[in-house]
């Protein structure tokens, strides 16, 4: 009896941990959904609602005006282009370099493989700030375009990341299917791009989308590169230089809008692919 009171208290507080947790991720986005969905006046109420409310009836009252005003803004809608041709060419020169630098470092035997392994694992460790400086004083003196730069730079962090991840998911690869290659008169590139690369798909999904989620997202380098070349901000430094349709409005209900705008394409590219990127991310969990 004792035992099955305990397991029931267990059983009880577990759920409620769950509960908790699930409030505590979910909310900050129901938050700017629901912010997105106010006008200027339901905003400022006293106290704020949970839901839409129109300030005299308190009637629910749900308008898209935010939305529309955003899709107005074109520095806005610029910005969205600029980062999906930022974040598409980084995920892309992350995969091609990264899959070349993962076979070799996973597959070749050579001199000083393990120490640049590590060594290529360090770069992902400065922080962004710290080289914030060095880059900007070296895209400056050979005047990269603001939109290369930013490929260029973020490459930085996103290349070594996935070297790192793509060289486990090649050594965890048979051996055997390359010699099996090599006996068949494969070269060594045969042997990765037709036999060995399509069995990282998995890998490559996994990577390229936080690839390219840590690009679309990224601020501080976006905000310094684009200092002198305004029309290449990507979306992250619009919506932080948001101005509001009235004069000295501060437009929380256009910056939420936006907010959900911008996340939409990562949720549907995590939809798309969440297949892949479960496989991705627990290849290897189990022995066998």
């Amino acid at each position: 009896m004792i035992n099955k009171k305990s397991k029931l208290a267990g059983q009880i507080i577990f759920w409620l941990l769950i509960v908790v947790m699930f409030i505590y991720l979910v909310f900050p986005f129901y938050w700017t959904i629901v912010t997105s969905l106010k006008t200027e006046n339901q905003l400022i109420m006293t106290p704020a609602t949970f839901i839409p409310r129109d300030p005299v009836t308190k009637d629910i009252s749900i308008t898209f005006q935010n939305y529309g005003a955003v899709f107005r803004n074109d520095t806005f809608v610029r910005g969205i282009m600029n980062s999906a041709i930022v974040s598409f060419s980084v995920t892309v020169l992350a995969l091609v370099f990264g899959s070349f630098g993962a076979f070799a470092l996973g597959k070749l035997r050579f001199r000083g493989r393990t120490f640049s392994l590590y060594l290529i694992l360090s770069m992902t460790m400065f922080p962004q700030i710290s080289v914030l400086t060095g880059l900007y004083a070296v895209i400056r003196a050979l005047s990269i375009p603001a939109r290369t730069s930013m490929i260029l730079s973020y490459m930085l962090f996103t290349l070594p990341f996935t070297i790192w991840v793509m060289t486990s998911f090649f050594k965890k690869l048979p051996d055997s299917l390359l010699q099996a290659a090599n006996v068949d008169g494969a070269t060594s590139f045969q042997a990765f791009y037709m036999v060995l690369l399509p069995l990282t798909v998995p890998a490559m999904v996994t990577t390229g989308l936080l690839a390219f989620i840590a690009a679309w997202n990224e601020y501080l380098f976006a905000l310094t590169f684009t200092s002198i070349q305004s029309s290449a901000r990507t979306v992250p430094v619009a919506m932080a230089l948001f101005s509001g349709e009235i004069a000295r409005q501060e437009p929380f209900g256009e910056i939420m809008a936006a907010s959900v705008i911008v996340t939409l394409p990562l949720l549907v590219l995590v939809y798309i692919f969440q297949k892949r990127l479960v496989e991705g991310l627990t290849a290897g969990a189990v022995k066998g």
